[in-house]
């Protein structure tokens, strides 16, 4: 088995720590590892782009047919050598 010392840990995160371990009945290393071990099994979801995330929350509602804005021919970039 590794071992692993964490330094600078904040005061605050090892107090609420020892409280979570005391809650769940296990010693601080315990609890650590049980934390360790619960973050590092969770299999990231695939990685979505802005738009299908988008999507994903307003499909559900509809969609909403615009209507088709006639084109134009492109005009001619401006000449600033004059």
């Amino acid at each position: 088995m590794a071992s692993i010392l964490i330094r600078k840990m904040e005061d605050s995160t090892k107090r609420r720590l020892r409280l979570r371990a005391a809650t769940n009945g296990r010693s601080m290393e315990e609890e650590a590892r049980a934390i360790l071990k619960q973050a590092l099994s969770e299999t990231n979801p695939a990685k979505t782009n802005l738009y299908d995330s988008i999507r994903k929350y307003f499909e559900p509602l509809g969609g909403v047919e615009l209507p088709k804005l006639p084109r134009e021919p492109m005009r001619e970039p401006p000449n600033f050598s004059k």
